[in-house]
């Protein structure tokens, strides 16, 4: 239960912080309230867990031909559903493209520093 509430926790924080630097592309639609964020960030958890897996499999073949970049569109038709099922708001499908992008790097940078920090207080 732990590890999902930190889980969710990365997810919540990469998010806010997406839509705070790429504020015309992705954005709250009530300004971002807190409630707003974990509940996007909840949804894309699930969402991550079991739709986009489907997708990647869908779009094996054409991931294949394009050496993996393909992947940057499923993540944009995630980021889009996201969209869809909440208050997140993105303006359209480049912008979700360059979101997820942006999401993807603060959520790396967020998880490497996560475990940078857990390494520290074990030794």
């Amino acid at each position: 239960m732990r590890n999902f509430l930190i889980k969710l926790g990365l997810n919540a924080v990469a998010l806010w912080l997406t839509t705070l630097v790429y504020s015309q592309g992705v954005y709250f639609e009530r300004s971002g309230q807190t409630w707003d964020v974990l509940v996007a960030a909840l949804v894309l958890g699930i969402v991550n867990a079991l739709i986009r897996p489907v997708l990647l499999l869908f779009s094996l073949p054409i991931n294949v031909l394009t050496l993996g970049l393909f992947t940057l569109v499923v993540n944009g038709v995630v980021l889009s559903i996201v969209a869809w099922a909440t208050s997140l708001d993105v303006r359209n499908f480049g912008a979700a493209i360059i979101g997820a992008l942006i999401l993807s790097v603060i959520s790396w940078i967020l998880d490497t520093v996560l475990h940078t920090l857990d390494g520290k207080q074990d030794a």
